[in-house]
């Protein structure tokens, strides 16, 4: 009688009967069952979090890994892009006037309103605003001409060779039965870049005494 044949002709109400050999066989699947359950209780569960630990660090070095090796692979392009940064920067800060060069350019903004034709009414710088590396320059104005004067005006603003910006412009009737006399309020902003001086109210003394000299 074979292997199965004895398995098939045991009595399970009665395993003491039962064969030596496959008396042994069960005990050993029920001890292998046993001690696997042990195993899985004692060792996996305990073990288990530590290993999810180490997969998660496992994916996070090999995220940072692939991040340098692509920073790596493009670091002359990254130099090459910082260096015209630098450059763009730097044209940018000349466009900056210095503490000395402020008079000259509001006497510059003066003269060009002058220079399309209108008429001043107002120009009163305001004192300065620090924004970090740079100071902000107000400047309110209020000029008197016409729509063809002040497109002028805005284009010479443009073209001149340091950054001016200008905001809040208002245009309206001088009175209204004259529609084409015009009055422009605006506040045209200049910028200085800021180095070790700490110099602002005479500097604003010194602008309003140059360009009240000139109009």
């Amino acid at each position: 009688m074979n292997f199965l044949d004895q398995l098939k002709a045991l009595d399970p109400k009665d395993p003491g009967r039962w064969p030596l050999a496959i008396r042994g066989f069960f005990i050993g699947v029920v001890f292998l069952a046993f001690a696997g359950l042990l195993w899985y209780m004692l060792v996996w569960n305990e073990d288990r979090p530590l290993l999810q630990k180490a997969e998660a660090e496992e994916q996070d070095l090999r995220q940072q890994f692939e991040t340098k090796q692509q920073r790596a692979a493009n670091l002359d392009a990254y130099k090459a892009q910082l260096a015209e940064m630098e450059k763009s920067f730097g044209a940018m800060l000349r466009q900056l006037p210095g503490k000395t060069e402020v008079p000259n350019l509001l006497v510059d903004i003066s003269q060009t309103g002058l220079a399309a034709g209108l008429e001043e009414k107002l120009f009163q710088p305001s004192s300065e605003q620090g924004k970090g590396f740079y100071a902000e320059l107000p400047i309110k104005i209020r000029l008197v001409g016409s729509y063809h004067e002040f497109g002028t005006f805005v284009s010479g603003i443009a073209a001149l060779p340091r950054i001016v910006t200008l905001h809040d412009i208002e245009i309206k009737p001088v009175s209204k039965d004259n529609f084409d006399n015009l009055i422009m309020e605006l506040t045209a902003k200049t910028y200085r870049y800021l180095d070790d001086d700490s110099g602002g109210g005479a500097e604003q003394k010194a602008v309003r005494k140059k360009v009240g000299s000139t109009t």
